[in-house]
């Protein structure tokens, strides 16, 4: 059997593996049309040109094969020999001017469309962060961060025995879609707090980055309800794969209800949803600069890292989630108190009347917070806290300081197991998830008190640490 039989043979058996995978993407020969107006103008300019190189195509095609067949030497035919033609050369020079301007002049109308973001009906204020998305609605008084799915996430992880087939939308679903009425102009203010993303969705047309420092603009009317996916376009680091896009589109009603549920004000106005420039909190310039964002290279992208690196340049140069870092400008003992946590176990939720076992010697004092805590109206259950800290520390922390707690020391993420944050003084374990220590950043502007004094209390009683110490929000809110 010759080399280009086997070549043959395994393509064949290639191309045919492809056809039975259950992964290949819808088979399609032509791009999408969208649900926009736009994107019916791009895809039709697209067919425009399309249709016009087809012609052109036969009939430089079609020239050449008339001119192969019929003058062919075999019928006696014999080239003609000449080195200048004034027609042939006017003609060359005049039919591509004409179809090139033919071609422009939609073209331009287009293109001057698709950068017309004046007078929107709403402004959406969009920042990249590594990895996750930043809304603000500055004219509804909504906002929320956007993040990979928790399906998604744990699918994705090294050894996590999850088929990622079993996952709906597998890395291509969110925790918080953003969401927008139907028929309705919505501009995006873009930038980044880190490094530069994209911010892409097919179906919604356009893509444009989004630049550190810089302000770009875009806009998109969608014409359909539906659920629309997209993704970051511009690699933007080892999560760049794991920064989906999800834009839901309902009708007004559904969008007005939305934003009541999110705590905001569907009837609210704002100058810089009319394309004045805003002279209050909202500015764009403000809010979005890397110094201003509250979660500028925030702890969330870990949770989208792979969790395998030992290259220790690496962990340094990333941000760990709540707990302690190992040689970050920390306490001796916290480091040496992390380092000596070799052991390795699932979570454990204690039993509620179990007495306190921390070995700190501030416990004392951690307990009489409690005790003047529990007084208090309004106050969460311990287990309340515990299921929403576990949810919390599942989405920002788990990735570095692993699900079970034990860390990855080699990358340079301590362990929370045995931590001397995690049994030591509360409000020291309080003030490093609100303000940050060394390069983990504060969490004061991106989680609530609630979320916070959760995961607070998980990572007190899971893990083994059994404090039984229960933080209120209460407390959180006395430390901001």
């Amino acid at each position: 059997m010759n080399k280009i039989s086997i070549l043959s043979r395994s393509g064949l058996a290639a191309l045919g593996a492809l056809a039975v995978s259950p992964a290949h993407a819808a088979w399609t020969l032509n791009m999408n049309e969208g649900v926009t107006d736009l994107t019916s103008k791009v895809f039709g300019l697209h067919m425009l040109i399309f249709w016009i190189c087809v012609v052109i195509g036969i009939g430089v095609f079609g020239a050449m094969l008339y001119s192969v067949i019929v003058h062919r030497k075999s019928r006696g035919f014999e080239a003609s020999h000449f080195h200048e033609s004034t027609v042939v050369e006017i003609a060359w020079t005049i039919v591509p001017f004409i179809i090139l301007i033919a071609v422009a002049i939609p073209a331009a109308g287009t293109l001057l469309q698709i950068e017309d973001s004046s007078d929107p009906d709403m402004t959406i204020r969009v920042t990249g962060h590594q990895w996750l998305w930043e809304y603000d609605y500055v004219d509804s008084n909504v906002h929320f961060f956007s993040r990979l799915d928790r399906d998604s996430d744990q699918a994705r992880q090294r050894n996590s025995g999850i088929d990622p087939n079993t996952v709906d939308n597998y890395l291509r679903n969110v925790d918080n879609p953003m969401v927008v009425p139907v028929d309705t102009k919505v501009r995006l203010l873009l930038s980044a707090s880190d490094v530069i993303h994209s911010w892409w969705v097919p179906e919604l047309g356009g893509k444009k980055d989004a630049i550190p420092g810089y302000i770009n603009d875009m806009w998109f009317q969608a014409n359909e309800t539906g659920v629309y996916r997209g993704q970051c376009a511009e690699l933007c680091g080892r999560g760049h794969a794991f920064m989906p896009i999800v834009v839901k589109v309902v009708s007004q009603s559904d969008y007005d209800n939305w934003v009541r549920e999110q705590g905001g004000n569907p009837n609210a106005d704002s100058d810089l949803a009319t394309g004045q420039p805003s002279t209050n909190e909202a500015d764009a310039q403000a809010q979005t600069s890397a110094d201003e964002s509250a979660t500028a290279g925030d702890a969330t992208e870990a949770r989208t890292s792979d969790g395998s690196t030992n290259n220790e340049q690496a962990a340094e140069d990333s941000i760990v989630g709540t707990g302690e870092q190992d040689d970050q400008g920390g306490d001796n003992a916290d480091s040496e108190a992390a380092e000596a946590s070799p052991d390795r176990g699932s979570p454990q939720v204690p039993d509620p009347d179990e007495e306190d076992q921390s070995s700190s010697e501030n416990s004392q004092d951690s307990e009489g917070q409690q005790d003047d805590s529990a007084a208090a109206e309004g106050e969460m259950s311990r287990d309340e806290l515990m299921s929403q800290g576990e949810q919390v520390y599942g989405n920002l922390c788990a990735a570095c300081h692993q699900p079970d707690g034990s860390g990855m020391p080699a990358a340079g993420f301590p362990a929370m197991k045995g931590s001397a944050v995690a049994t030591g003084d509360i409000n020291t374990h309080i003030g490093q998830i609100l303000n940050g220590k060394g390069a983990m950043p504060p969490y004061k502007g991106t989680l609530d008190d609630t979320q916070i004094a959760a995961v607070v209390t998980y990572e007190r009683n899971a893990f083994g640490n059994d404090t039984g110490d229960v933080v209120q929000p209460s407390q959180v809110a006395a430390q901001r």
